[in-house]
């Protein structure tokens, strides 16, 4: 009976993350920004096939959930710069195990890695 109870706890917590991750380009966004803090234009050209419409709606999202931060530049033209808050960090194994899976995953399916 406890197994049933931990399966259904474990099962509602994965649902709560990926309604957080849920859309094609959030896990894009957070794997881009592991790593160092970006402005928007630059995760634009990071993130390969993002709309300007629709980075700015992720972004909004993952600052909801206290992911990431923004921050106003004083520069001319003014910039912004996002960058992952500590508790977005906690998400940089899962990225990086994801990241391991699909390289693994690739060679499995087509027989190698791609480079890049």
């Amino acid at each position: 009976m406890m197994k049933i109870k931990c399966c259904k706890t474990n099962m509602m917590a994965v649902q709560d993350t990926m309604d957080v991750l849920k859309g094609r380009w959030k896990i894009h966004i957070i794997a881009a920004l592991c790593y160092d803090k970006m402005r928007f234009s630059d995760l634009q050209k990071e993130i390969e096939g993002i709309s300007a419409k629709m980075l700015s709606s992720e972004l909004k999202d993952l600052e909801v959930n206290q992911l990431l931060k923004r921050t106003v530049l004083k520069t001319q033209p003014i910039s912004v710069e996002y960058e992952l808050t500590e508790y977005g960090y906690t998400l940089k194994k899962v990225i990086e195990n994801l990241a391991d899976w699909g390289i693994q995953h690739r060679k499995r399916i087509v027989g190698k890695v791609l480079e890049g």
